[in-house]
């Protein structure tokens, strides 16, 4: 089962959060709405001479004879690749990998994708187990694309305790990653939004080695004197317009609500912008969890009217293809052997909470690690899935019910995540297991009762029902 992805991410320097924290969060939307995923905790591991062999594309690369302890969101059915997606190591590294691009035809004509290369489906499990910073993640993938090459068009982003990078392919073997400002937020939409770079400054920007010479040589600069990622490799078309700007547009109209001349298809909209107030945990899962809410391009036509027409305009956040999403939180006001967390929402985004895992654990609640490929309420996965198959019908019934569910498993989260910091003790990895398993199994708890409720009133809603003591 491919699992290509069509994701949305936002970024948040530790100075524009509320908390101080780094945040790295993204939606993993799959091309068709099945595409079970899996929750788990990969051990530290020595392996001297050991070897990755893709089974996608078949390149093989040499692997660091250590490997850090750390979390990962795989598809269920790894026949056609691992596709590990998001996670955060031992030393508070997070990785998330991938947001699909696009790189222009171009470009490509001078340095094509290659069939034997680093895809997708083997980023995070080449690079996360051996970085200790977000640069590092940076540097090491960036060497792997340049020696190895890629089949796909992607960003790629890392965080720490400090810093957020930000990595774009452009083409088979290129590259450009950036440091976020730490007092900005980015949001990206499967396209290449990366603006000006500067090459000499190694400090904020980290290049191909060839990356100058190749533009140069190929006369690829469409406005010499600057380099500018975005008008240099990227596309600005009508799918774009449609299909990718307007997530944009709806994260800076959260975060900047004062902006008020951009429009959904606006091809100019900065990457990074400073938000007007400190952003929360709960904006985050709100923007990752939104289909436009409040304009008339709702698909579900909520709290403002919009035309049939309006609602179907532009491709939603929150959607039917949504798998996983993680926000990757490495916080700034704890103890390093707790500060980072993995909020993780597994079906249709616009239904289901975010769960808190602290990721300095060795395993993983059962029903998070034990999706199957056949439908099965007894796991997350399909037990989220199968409620959004429910739900979707009859949204406007259902909607009250779900907000509520919703928002009792945040309050709960954020009580869950105060509770486990205040009570750290012992061994702390076993310690964070035992919670994040207390934790999980209660809104697993809850979403069953929800799904009981809801089948009850889903069946009140029958088109055949007939009211008591009437006969057909």
């Amino acid at each position: 089962m491919k699992k290509s992805s069509d994701c949305t991410e936002i970024l948040m320097g530790k100075a524009a959060s509320m908390d101080g924290s780094t945040i790295v969060a993204r939606n993993e939307d799959g091309y068709g709405p099945v595409n079970p995923i899996k929750v788990v905790a990969h051990p530290a591991t020595d392996h001297k001479n050991a070897t990755f062999t893709s089974g996608v594309t078949g390149v093989t690369v040499p692997l660091p004879d250590h490997a850090y302890r750390y979390t990962g969101t795989p598809q269920a059915d790894q026949s056609d690749g691992l596709y590990e997606e998001a996670g955060i190591n031992e030393l508070n590294v997070g990785m998330s990998a991938t947001e699909t691009t696009a790189t222009n035809a171009r470009v490509l004509g001078y340095d094509p994708l290659v069939d034997d290369g680093v895809n997708e489906e083997a980023m995070v499990t080449l690079v996360l187990p051996y970085i200790k910073t977000a640069k590092e993640g940076a540097q090491r993938l960036g060497a792997l694309l340049e020696k190895y090459g890629t089949g796909e068009c992607n960003s790629i982003a890392f965080n720490d305790q400090d810093e957020i990078w930000y990595l774009e392919t452009a083409g088979g073997h290129h590259w450009a990653a950036m440091r976020l400002p730490d007092n900005t937020y980015a949001v990206a939409p499967n396209q290449t939004v990366m603006e000006e770079v500067d090459v000499n400054d190694t400090d904020n920007f980290l290049v191909a080695t060839d990356l100058v010479d190749f533009v140069n040589q190929n006369h690829l600069n469409p406005k010499p004197g600057t380099f500018n990622f975005r008008d240099i490799f990227g596309t600005h078309d009508e799918s774009d317009a449609y299909y990718n700007t307007p997530r944009t547009w709806y994260g800076q109209k959260m975060f900047n609500p004062s902006i008020t001349d951009q429009t959904p298809t606006d091809q100019d909209m900065p990457f990074a912008r400073v938000p007007e107030k400190k952003i929360a945990i709960e904006d985050v899962e709100f923007f990752l969890s939104s289909h436009y809410n409040g304009t008339p391009y709702d698909p579900f036509g909520t709290f403002a009217s919009g035309s049939a027409d309006d609602q179907k305009k532009y491709r939603s956040i929150a959607m039917d293809r949504n798998q996983c999403s993680s926000i990757l939180q490495i916080r700034n006001d704890v103890p390093a052997d707790h500060a980072a967390i993995q909020w993780i929402a597994m079906g249709f985004f616009a239904y289901a909470p975010y769960v808190p895992f602290f990721t300095n654990i060795n395993d993983t609640p059962e029903d998070y690690k034990n999706t199957t490929m056949t439908v099965s309420v007894d796991n997350v996965y399909w037990l989220s899935k199968t409620l959004s198959v429910m739900i979707e019908p009859h949204f406007h019934e259902f909607v009250a019910t779900i907000n509520a569910y919703r928002e009792g498993c945040q309050s709960y989260a954020r009580q869950r995540v105060a509770a486990t910091d205040a009570g750290v003790t012992g061994d702390v990895t076993d310690y964070l297991t035992k919670s994040n398993a207390e934790t999980a199994g209660e809104v697993s708890r809850r979403t069953h009762g929800l799904f009981d409720e809801l089948v009850k009133q889903g069946l009140l809603l029958s088109a055949t029902t007939w009211e008591k003591g009437q006969n057909l």
